[in-house]
């Protein structure tokens, strides 16, 4: 036995977070893949079947009432809400990240122009250059729409590119690609000094590490619930807009489900009060209960354990690489400081596509992103420290 694998005993021993483990439905395979879509907590497949066959099935068109179907956009966002660092009220669940993006990032540039005194001056969009592409697209539309001028620029330039024409700033709070945690307190501070209303994606953060939306005075979030906090392939992501901005929030998409009188059918729209002004239609009520059952694994559990245990993760992984790959093979993109890195690893090697097949047939699943990353997600709900060891090995062995 190796003394990394002796190592990795010990600390799987102490891990409070260890018993979560038998909550999922999981197999002898190293999943370092949660970044791209959780694993499946063992309680979702009954509550679906109970949704699918009583409440759809038996109670039907009742379950709306009786079954708190109409409700369930705010009652998971208040679920929610804790995770990123928010009180309850200001969290709705439902549509895409996308959707999501769009309808924030087209509010914001709004809540500037509104802040300004209704006139045009604000007309530069300010996204993150290395976004996921997706977001750069819909940023490209959101400006198309406000009449704004598209600013891409590198994190790192965020705060010089700022000024009086800025309305909005998009930012990822964790690169997508090399796991680098930007400073979302610092940038939120910048984005409002400029006078200027921020917008950040936490596909990469919600449920890995502490966020802090209210604390930082974040104007509006966006993220994605199928990674981190494993809701399911598809799952609806989430919206939070902050409860004194709430009462002017225009959403570019307002639908019956965000009416002040839904059932009225009134030819006028009249936004309702609070987070419910980012609903648009009909919930996804399948796949909104199937999360809503998921995030029960987050009972007891707290983010700041989380967090502990991601770095923990992280930096033995990094040390297992280090003592077992040959020096040379790979790079790491990822940050080393903790206050740098989210909850993956990324190795850089040319050969990175082909490394990641022969990894997912030996039984160690991460994921390549082109033209050359092997990435690793290290989510701790259900990773243990011998998962870690197991995986550095046979990366090493692959890499020989």
């Amino acid at each position: 036995m190796s003394e990394l694998t002796r190592k990795a005993e010990k600390l799987d021993a102490a891990d409070e977070l260890a018993a979560k483990r038998a909550e999922f439905v999981l197999d002898d395979v190293v999943y370092l893949d949660g970044n791209s879509l959780g694993a499946l907590p063992a309680a979702v497949p009954g509550r679906v079947e109970d949704v699918v066959r009583r409440q759809w099935g038996e109670l039907r068109i009742r379950s709306w009432t009786e079954g708190g179907w109409w409700t369930a956009p705010e009652r998971i966002g208040d679920r929610i809400a804790p995770l990123v660092g928010a009180a309850a009220g200001q969290v709705v669940v439902g549509d895409s990240t996308s959707v999501n993006v769009f309808k924030a990032l087209v509010g914001a540039v709004r809540l500037a122009r509104q802040a300004d005194g209704g006139g045009l001056g604000r007309d530069e969009i300010v996204v993150d250059a290395t976004t996921f592409p997706t977001d750069g697209y819909l940023a490209g539309s959101a400006a198309r729409m406000t009449g704004c001028t598209l600013r891409p620029v590198p994190p790192s330039e965020v705060t010089d590119a700022l000024g009086d024409r800025t309305a909005a700033v998009l930012l990822n709070h964790v690169d997508y690609r090399t796991g680098r945690l930007h400073d979302l307190p610092s940038l939120t501070a910048a984005v409002h000094a400029a006078g200027a209303y921020v917008v950040w994606d936490l596909c990469h953060s919600a449920g890995a590490l502490p966020v802090g939306l209210d604390e930082h005075g974040v104007d509006l979030a966006v993220g994605c619930t199928y990674k981190y906090l494993n809701g399911g392939p598809g799952a609806p992501a989430f919206l939070y807009v902050r409860a004194d901005l709430q009462d002017r929030f225009d959403s570019p998409l307002p639908g019956w489900n965000s009416h002040a009188e839904p059932f009225g059918m009134r030819a006028e729209y009249e936004p309702a009060a609070g987070a419910v002004r980012g609903r648009v239609g009909t919930p996804d009520i399948l796949s909104m209960l199937a999360l809503e059952a998921a995030l029960e694994v987050w009972d007891g559990v707290t983010i700041d354990a989380v967090r502990a245990k991601s770095l923990a993760l992280t930096d033995f992984f990094l040390e297992c690489v280090e003592e077992y790959v040959p020096e040379g093979r790979v790079e790491c993109v990822t940050p080393r400081a903790h206050g740098e890195r989210g909850s993956q690893v990324a190795l850089r090697c040319p050969d990175a596509g082909d490394v990641m097949e022969r990894l997912i047939e030996r039984g160690v699943v991460g994921d390549f992103r082109r033209p050359d990353v092997l990435r690793f997600g290290f989510t701790p709900l259900y990773v243990g420290f011998a998962d870690v060891e197991r995986a550095a090995r046979v990366l090493a062995e692959e890499l020989a």
